[in-house]
């Protein structure tokens, strides 16, 4: 099948461990442990729906092209479909995964971006010269505090989700949905829970 870019192929039929079948993803994930899932949501909410001079769009594209070089489809996708709600159209986070440099975002964004790319790979990877290049484009030190960040934990949730071989719909719709909610209640968990999801 395909989703958002690349094909993927979905070797488990089932989670290694047992999830609640309405609860693909992420979702699942932190409903079996609410106990880990409350200091992460917590954190993920700070970083992508706190105050900030980034926008929540340029945010979600951070956790976007982090998933995507992980090759992680759930976040991946569920990211940019949060994304392009909040950009109002479905060409940047594509052209992002494409080519940072060439994509239809400030050249700030396009600095952060990378170091977060870098960051995907090894935090290590970020260099002097590409903080620099971000500073000259006038990104402050928080956003890049913020960025690297961001990239650092959205490679604790792709690896989370793939290392336990989460269930990854493919229709389409059920992104949407999410980014919907992702949009209407940021990533705290639904106060009334997700029972009126079962289908």
């Amino acid at each position: 099948m395909y989703l958002s870019g690349y094909l993927y192929f979905q070797y488990n039929i089932m989670p290694y461990i047992p999830l609640e079948d309405h609860l693909p993803g992420i979702t699942g994930l932190l409903e079996y442990s609410q106990e880990t899932a409350k200091p992460i949501r917590e954190l993920t909410q700070v970083l992508l729906r706190g105050e900030s001079t980034l926008t929540i769009a340029e945010r979600e594209l951070i956790a976007t092209i982090v998933s995507y070089k992980n090759k992680c489809t759930f976040c991946m996708t569920a990211h940019t479909a949060a994304a392009d709600i909040f950009l109002g159209e479905h060409d940047t986070s594509e052209k992002i995964k494409q080519d940072i440099q060439t994509a239809p975002v400030s050249e700030k964004m396009k600095t952060l971006l990378t170091i977060a790319a870098m960051v995907q790979e090894s935090g290590r990877n970020v260099t002097q010269e590409a903080i620099d290049a971000a500073k000259q484009q006038g990104a402050t030190d928080l956003e890049i505090h913020d960025t690297v960040l961001i990239a650092a934990l959205f490679c604790l949730y792709n690896r989370y989700v793939d290392g336990l071989a989460t269930v990854t719909p493919s229709d389409p719709k059920f992104y949407e949905g999410l980014a919907e909610r992702l949009k209407n209640n940021g990533y705290n968990r639904l106060a009334h829970g997700y029972d009126h999801l079962k289908k």
